[in-house]
Order: C-alpha cells, then sequence, then structure tokens
C-alpha cells in the first residue's frame, strides 16, 4: 500500500519551466494572501543535476519572473561580447560571416553565457524560500488518473526493487503525489509526457516534434585565449551531405569555455556516430585555437526538441498541462529554450492559480491556458521562427540558411507562407548498405576522447542491481532485424556507450544493453529504427550528476 500526499499542484521536474511555474504560483499565493500547497519533483540526486544546456541565456522571461535578479545573486554574470558565426568549409577551412549577414535571431547582445545548471539550482533556491517543496532524488514513474480519466498526480518510483523485480532489503515503496493541477516539466521527450501525448491525442493536429543531440564539453582554457562573453556559433564540416547540426563555443567566467554539437537527429546514415563527429570536429583550427592547452573538465549530452511552433501538441488535457521543452517550446531560430521554458510556466501557473481562486476542485482542461499562450509574447516568438527548421531540412544548409536570413532578418518572420516537415526523424534512416562505414580517428587524448572517460566525467551513477531502465519492447529486434538493416544504430548514435553488439556470425550475436552508463539523453528513444527502445524512469538518484553544466 503506497502512502500519499495531498497538493493544490504537482510539478514534475526542476528545470526551468517548472521551477517558474512554482515560483510564480507561490508570488500569486502571497499577492492574494492565499495559502496553496505546491510541490516539485525531481529525478536527479539535487536540482541541476541532470541540467545540460549551452547555455546562453536571453533574461527576458526571468526580469518578469523576478526583476530584482541580479540584486538576488542569479548566476548571470558574463554578458555576451561578441557574436561569431562561421561555415567550416573542411577540416581546416572556414569562413566567416559578416555580421549584417547573420539572421537576427543569432545576435546576442544583452544576452548572459551561463551554467543553465547553476541557474537552475538558484531558482530552486527562489522557489524554497517561497515555500515550495522540492523532493530531489525521486522519480516520477507513474501517471496517476481520477475515475472520469483525468490526471490525478503522479507516483514515484519504488526504491530496492532488484533487477529481477524482487524487493531487496532496501526496499521503499514510492509515494503517490495526488493534487488539483500537475504541471509536466520533465524536458524533451519526457517519460510520461509521452504517455499522456498518446492518451490525450495531444499530437493530432502537430507536425511530428523534431529533435537533435546536443553533446557538451567544459574546459578550462589559457587565460591569453579567453575571451569573457565571446559566442561562437557554426555549420559545416564535418556534417555534410545528409547529416546536419551545428556546432558552438561559448567562453563563459573563470577562463572556462563550453563546446558543443547539436546533431539533427534526422541523418540519413546508420553509420554516423554523433560522439565521434564532435570529437573531430574539436581539431577544426576555429575551436582548435582555444581549446588546445587546455583541460577538459565534464561531459554530457541531451536530445533537444527542435521542432518549433509547427509541432507543439495540445498543451492542456483534463487535470493538467505541459511545459518547457517537455511540449518542445524551444526556439531552434535562436537555439534557445530557457526563456520560453520559463514563460509557459508562469503562463500556466497563471492559469492554473486563477482557476483555484475561482474555487476549482481540479480534474478539468484549462483552456484558457491557449488564451493566454496565444496573448502572449511566446507565442509571437514561436510563430515568427515556425519556418527555421523545416527550411534546413529541405533546402540544406547554404539555401536554408539563405531562406531564414531573408524571413528572420527581412520579414521578421512574417512572409505569408508555412513549411512543414512530416518526416519522423527515426523514419528517415537508410540501410546500411546505401552507404560506407565511417572511420573515424583514434582520439587523441588531448582534443578528442572517448566514450567511457568522457561519461565518467559526467558522474553518472546508478544503484546495483536494478531493473533496466532502457526497455526493449522485443528483445530479438536489435538482432533480427536492426543488425543486418541499419548495421545496429545504437551503438553509434548513443553518446554513452550504453549499446552493443558482441559476437561473430558464427557464434551469433549478441546485443548487450549497459544502462549503468546512460546520461539520460533520450536519443535511443527518439532513433531507433523499429522504435523498440523505450526510455523509462531509473531508481530516482540516478543518472549523471552534473556540476555546472
Amino acid at each position: 500500500m503506497r502512502e500519499s500526499m495531498e497538493f493544490d499542484v504537482v510539478i514534475v521536474g526542476a528545470g526551468p519551466a517548472g521551477l517558474s511555474a512554482a515560483c510564480r504560483l507561490m508570488q500569486l499565493a502571497a499577492e492574494q494572501e492565499r495559502a496553496l500547497e505546491v510541490c516539485v519533483v525531481e529525478k536527479g540526486s539535487e536540482v541541476g543535476a541532470h541540467i545540460l544546456s549551452g547555455a546562453v541565456i536571453e533574461p527576458r522571461a526571468l526580469d518578469e519572473l523576478f526583476p530584482d535578479w541580479k540584486e538576488r545573486g542569479a548566476p548571470l554574470n558574463t554578458p555576451v561580447s561578441e557574436d561569431r558565426l562561421y561555415l567550416l568549409k573542411s577540416a581546416g577551412q572556414a569562413i566567416r560571416l559578416p555580421d549584417p549577414l547573420v539572421p537576427k535571431t543569432l545576435h546576442n547582445q544583452g544576452n548572459y553565457v551561463a551554467s543553465l545548471g547553476n541557474l537552475v539550482r538558484w531558482l530552486g533556491e527562489q522557489a524554497e524560500q517561497l515555500g515550495v517543496q522540492i523532493f530531489p532524488g525521486f522519480a516520477a514513474a507513474e501517471v496517476l488518473y481520477r475515475e472520469d480519466g483525468s490526471v490525478k498526480g503522479v507516483a514515484t518510483g519504488d526504491m530496492g526493487v532488484a533487477a529481477d523485480g524482487s524487493r531487496k532489503d532496501s526496499f521503499e515503496p514510492g509515494i503517490e503525489l495526488h493534487a488539483k493541477y500537475t504541471l509536466f516539466a520533465e524536458g524533451c521527450r519526457g517519460h510520461l509526457g509521452q504517455q499522456l501525448r498518446r492518451r490525450f491525442e495531444l499530437e493530432r493536429n502537430a507536425d511530428p516534434q523534431h529533435y537533435g543531440l546536443g553533446i557538451k564539453e567544459l574546459w578550462d582554457i589559457d587565460s591569453a585565449r579567453h575571451q569573457p562573453g565571446l559566442v561562437i556559433h557554426g555549420s559545416g564540416w564535418p556534417l555534410q551531405g545528409d547529416a546536419s547540426g551545428g556546432f558552438f563555443l561559448y567562453h563563459a567566467e573563470n577562463n572556462q569555455v563550453v563546446v558543443g554539437l547539436i546533431v539533427d537527429l534526422n541523418y540519413v546514415n546508420p553509420w554516423l556516430s554523433p560522439f565521434d563527429e564532435f570529437q573531430r570536429m574539436k581539431h577544426h583550427p576555429v575551436l582548435k585555437h582555444y581549446l588546445e592547452g587546455g583541460k577538459r573538465v565534464s561531459y554530457g549530452a541531451r536530445a533537444i526538441a527542435k521542432g518549433g511552433f509547427n509541432a507543439l501538441p495540445e498543451m492542456v488535457f483534463p487535470g493538467g498541462l505541459l511545459i518547457g521543452c517537455e511540449a518542445g517550446t524551444l526556439n531552434f531560430a535562436k537555439i534557445k529554450g530557457t526563456h520560453t521554458a520559463m514563460k509557459s510556466g508562469m503562463l500556466a501557473a497563471e492559469t492554473v492559480f486563477e482557476a483555484l481562486v475561482d474555487g476549482d476542485e481540479g480534474g478539468r482542461a484549462l483552456e484558457a491556458f491557449d488564451e493566454r499562450f496565444r496573448a502572449s509574447w511566446l507565442y509571437e516568438e514561436l510563430y515568427r521562427s515556425r519556418n527555421f527548421g523545416p527550411a534546413l531540412h529541405r533546402f540544406g544548409a547554404l539555401g536554408g540558411g539563405a531562406f531564414n536570413f531573408l524571413e528572420q532578418s527581412l520579414f521578421s518572420g512574417q512572409l505569408p507562407i508555412t513549411l512543414r516537415d512530416r518526416d519522423e526523424d527515426h523514419a528517415r534512416l537508410r540501410p546500411a548498405a546505401d552507404f560506407s562505414s565511417i572511420a573515424y580517428p583514434k582520439p587523441d587524448g588531448l582534443l578528442s576522447f572517448d566514450k567511457l572517460s568522457s561519461v565518467f566525467l559526467s558522474n553518472t551513477n546508478h544503484a546495483e542491481n536494478q531493473p533496466c531502465h532502457l526497455v526493449l519492447k522485443d528483445a530479438e529486434v536489435p538482432v533480427a532485424s536492426n543488425l543486418p538493416c541499419y548495421a545496429e544504430p545504437a551503438q553509434r548514435y548513443c553518446p554513452a556507450g550504453v549499446y552493443e553488439v558482441s559476437g561473430d556470425e558464427r557464434e551469433g550475436w549478441r546485443f548487450q544493453v549497459n544502462a549503468q552508463n546512460c546520461l539520460h539523453c533520450k536519443t535511443c528513444d527518439i532513433k531507433d529504427p523499429a522504435q523498440n527502445i523505450v526510455w523509462t524512469t531509473p531508481e530516482g538518484g540516478g543518472g549523471p550528476n552534473y556540476p555546472n553544466m
């Protein structure tokens, strides 16, 4: 028998969307002198442990939520000082685009280079000071429903369950968290959010969501090469042909830079390894100039939802809402999702609070959220960038880049056309026989590294002897289907070495899942061509423990 706790609002996920919603709810309650019970449940070992982003942060939503954020000590200490945009032509050549040819959405004046993990930790402190109850280390594993089918809350996962399903001596049952309304802010490709999308048909009027895999490293570099606030973006080599994406290198504080690569998960060649593309990319002179002689101090990876406006689902359902990257509010034209996630959480909070003030007992579909959303700057911003991703997918980096420059810089996103991209990312993969395998350079241990040493820097850990959270719908598919057709791409698209194929044709092939390595990036859930892998929540507290990513 599970114990239960009652709240007015339960929020799943202590990221920028969830914590902004929690803070805004308590601000409104204080303004109207009303008692409000708000709970945030977070699967990471602490607030911020699973947060990974570039990040250049636009403070627009933060200005609204805490106008005095500077006085409160928000960790935005490095204003952007300069933007540079490059097209990498080859392993040794690059073209820097003149500023007048850079789309307006990629100009970052007024923004800050920051650690999103540290900003989220600060938001968590503000939420607790306002009276929010935050439970880190507890994974929301199940959606609970009322008899009428509306969402009643969530249940946290059981702790102390062995891999065979038996109860260990340390077993503790999960707890039911009941609420009048539940906000789901799990981030991109949330496990419970996927269930809600299917149950309530939330995607019936949306284009398929599209994703990118973002891989990031944090480096200490030579102070002589460090330029606080310098923001570098680029595309091209090594992602050419049918693969696309872009890199970033941001100069943060304390002689540190963050460097990363976003690989669009609509690529067609199953031999491609996003991790290895990133490792060899760092040898390009544009990046090597800053990294050479430095020390890599952290590593991580995370999928991002980049479908934008056209792929937004219905965010409202009976008893709750999807917010932030759970819904896909990232603005890919800006390569930013923090301010949009925060704003969506604030809009949800205002909608829920209004309902509760009116005596609402919960369980309704709060259609007023849609009205608030459409009247907000968030809607306008996402609408203006609706063609950015589809243009790149349809016309390629050069043609799509030219289209986006014209639309964003000259027409402010108001061209009277809407481009569509209705091919799901996993369905784009073609047979391995259509391509030659890719021979990636051996890591040199200076600029490029192997997967296992990288995962070590992510501080990833999962409790031993627990059920595998990477569930195969059919255990035969990887060897019987994916291997002969696609050379089992999981062993390459996973940036953490979770999936391995061993054996040979004579003795037979074996598919191994090293769930202990999992960074919770969700790429396997997205890119598996058979859609046979389902990412579920492991025991609470497991996964990466990012320090300041």
